[in-house]
């Protein structure tokens, strides 16, 4: 397996069908390979050897995905940069990378600038921006322009692809090496489960640093489809460009699907005025979709299948799926669409206790993962990798159980169990409770130091637009549907919840501020 080898096929097979389509413009097949192969061509003249790492500093494009085909092409090892990243978290990864060019677009041009005089490693900042290349930078499009095609170096198998770093919650970011067959193999589960084939018009609105979004792009690729890249997420935007583009999948976190449908009913004018029928499939990961958000999802967009994603960067990315068959009334009345699905076709999932037995169906324990997906470790973390990654398992550090029918049930990160007065609190089934209260849009439930009890069961909720709620009401709620001990104790009422750049709660923001107080 290597990470070219859908746009190789696609090449052969749909030359002149769109490839890339964005703000008018449109790449055929064979158009968009020459562009990389060109750019290939202009990594190797500018010296980037076969490993060498090559990251990129930019909001989603074309040229984006251009650097995903490129790069490998090269012979070079990708390493994609989280924009919402400090400039010291930039700087730390590349200089643990010890990359040896960086891409990066307009936004991005100073921070580029103050990061690269202290990153020795560091040869060539290349702009791929549209204005006028800042000094001391090579400019994208000339390099494209100038350079010959160059041939496919075809790493491929347990060659290393690239380095993703994980989120730097827990001090600086971890970097996850990805070989060719890790990454090619997870994204090779879209079609094998129905869930994308050649007809998609892909919209990429997750940021592409992340891997969730890697992961579509890979998919499109295998399967000859279509990439429509939009820069970021923004509601109304986003209706538009599926509008014109015919748009027929798109992936986003619950808060952003919930996000367009609010502005969907807030601007219903222009609502009525785009033509979103294109619409067919809806992906979404990051957190479990409410069943009130499903239904109200399901009556604006009628024609539309949904299907969800459990996993993480280090199985690049995807563990299980819950497919469209598990999103129906039968579903969420058996429950089975309160999971995360079943493990996808190349992978397999076992729940066990701390001295790695697995445990009886039915018992919450450590879910752990083997398969073709499993990174190859942690970039010059031997230690952490041994921890992560006993007898061929990935030890995720999620809680979580599976049933008699062999789907998984997420109930929490183990690091966000709250413990109150010995018994264990799952904050993800507190979540749910609060999910079904009328004044509650979203909500996020930590622990917070208690001296009797330890910790104390603690809610942040975000209401709905012009409601209003009281503790007691939270608490009145939630008793009718889990036990005493569950219940919050307190509550604060917030704004909005902290996330990241995909939609997850950074729930340690929030546990942060208790720790200090």
């Amino acid at each position: 397996m290597y990470m070219t080898q859908g746009l190789h096929r696609s090449i052969q097979q749909r030359p002149d069908k769109a490839a890339v389509r964005c703000n008018g413009r449109s790449l055929s097949y064979t158009e968009l390979g020459a562009r990389v192969a060109r750019l290939a061509g202009a990594l190797r003249k500018l010296g980037v050897a076969d490993g060498e790492r090559v990251a990129m500093l930019s909001l989603n494009s074309v040229r984006y995905i251009e650097y995903y085909m490129a790069v490998p092409w090269a012979g070079a090892v990708l390493n994609p940069v989280n924009f919402r990243w400090s400039a010291a978290e930039i700087l730390y990864s590349l200089n643990d990378s010890a990359s040896s060019v960086l891409i990066v677009d307009d936004p991005f041009t100073a921070v580029a600038r103050q990061v690269a005089a202290d990153c020795p490693t560091l040869r060539h900042v290349i702009y791929a921006g549209d204005g006028e290349t800042p000094a001391g930078m090579l400019n994208y499009e000339s390099l494209i322009a100038d350079s010959e095609p160059v041939e496919d170096a075809y790493r491929h198998g347990d060659d290393l692809a690239g380095i993703f770093y994980t989120g730097g919650t827990t001090g600086f970011p971890k970097g996850v090496m990805l070989s060719h067959t890790n990454l090619i193999s997870s994204a090779c589960n879209q079609p094998m489960s129905g869930t994308m084939d050649e007809a998609v018009v892909m919209l990429h609105v997750m940021p592409m640093f992340h891997l969730a979004c890697f992961a579509s792009i890979n998919g499109v690729f295998l399967v000859g489809g279509t990439h429509v890249p939009m820069s970021a997420y923004e509601p109304g935007r986003m209706m538009e460009v599926i509008a014109q583009e015919q748009v027929t999948s798109v992936l986003l976190a619950p808060t952003m699907i919930q996000m367009g449908l609010d502005w969907l009913e807030a601007n219903p004018q222009r609502a009525a005025e785009l033509d979103v029928s294109s619409l067919t499939s809806l992906r979404y990961g990051a957190s479990p979709m409410t069943p009130a958000l499903l239904a109200r999802t399901r009556q604006t967009f009628p024609g539309v299948t949904f299907a969800q994603g459990y996993g993480m960067t280090e199985l690049a990315p995807v563990a299980t799926l819950l497919g469209p068959e598990y999103h129906n009334e039968a579903a969420q009345a058996s429950g089975k669409m309160h999971s995360v699905g079943r493990p996808t076709h190349t992978v397999e999932v076992k729940v066990v206790d701390p001295e790695g037995r697995e445990v009886p169906r039915g018992t919450v324990g450590e879910i752990i993962v083997r398969g073709p997906n499993v990174m190859l470790g942690y970039w010059n973390q031997p230690e952490a990798t041994a921890e992560a990654i006993r007898n061929g398992w990935m030890h995720t550090g999620d809680g979580g159980y599976m049933d008699e029918d062999g789907f998984l049930f997420l109930v929490d990160r183990l690091k966000d169990m709250i413990i109150s007065g010995g018994e264990n609190v799952y904050s993800a089934e507190v979540e749910k409770a609060l999910a079904s209260h009328p004044a509650v849009a979203q909500s996020a439930v930590i622990g917070v130091p208690h001296e009797k009890w330890g910790e104390s069961v603690h809610a942040v909720i975000v209401l709905k637009p012009g409601a209003s709620t009281t503790l007691e009401s939270v608490q009145a709620h939630c008793r009718e549907r889990i036990a005493g001990y569950k219940i919050p104790r307190s509550v604060e009422f917030a704004e909005a919840l902290p996330m990241s750049s995909v939609g997850k709660v950074l729930k340690n923001d929030l546990r942060r501020r208790y720790r200090k107080a």
